[in-house]
């Protein structure tokens, strides 16, 4: 089994936050990897990533990073392969990585999501696999039908609730 989603966090304090991208990844049964390489400590082996993802068969790269935020751009601009940034919240609630990640120069795009958005990445990851791969647009038709579904046993739940005197 090969990956079609690298999952890249600048070190494993971010893991926390980018297991909720590795549990719906898993959910959906499309393999993934996952990795830290920082851009400032190890610039050389984030370039050699970013290089051969391609040839490894990668399809998408979900880079998670904090602070300066660095890695999302550093890794996009050694790839042709789409990159997601997941801006971890850290020094002024995250901000500061999500406005290092979306500010990429003309030629090096960073698709982002909101901070500590790692679900929503892997979302987004598989939606672009999904243009060229049936089975996985399946997988993202039914879980997206589960949310209603989730939404409408929660209104039914909240339809029971009698201790208020002047619920309707």
């Amino acid at each position: 089994m090969k990956p079609l989603v690298s999952i890249i966090m600048g070190s494993t304090s971010d893991l926390p936050i980018m297991e909720k991208a590795c549990k719906w990844l898993e959910e959906q049964e499309i393999p993934f990897e996952v990795n830290a390489l920082s851009a400032h400590r190890t610039p050389d082996a984030v370039e050699t990533f970013a290089k051969e993802a391609k040839g490894r068969g990668v399809k998408v790269i979900i880079a998670a990073a904090g602070m300066a935020a660095a890695l999302p751009g550093v890794i996009a601009a050694s790839t042709p392969l789409p990159v997601i940034g997941v801006p971890i919240k850290g020094m002024l609630d995250g901000l500061d990585a999500l406005l290092s990640i979306v500010q990429m120069p003309p030629g090096i795009p960073v698709a982002t999501v909101g901070v500590n958005g790692a679900q929503n990445a892997a979302i987004l990851a598989a939606e672009m696999i999904a243009l060229g791969d049936e089975a996985i647009a399946q997988k993202i038709d039914n879980w997206k039908a589960s949310l209603g579904q989730k939404i409408e046993k929660a209104n039914k739940e909240l339809a029971e609730l009698k201790d208020y005197k002047f619920k309707c």
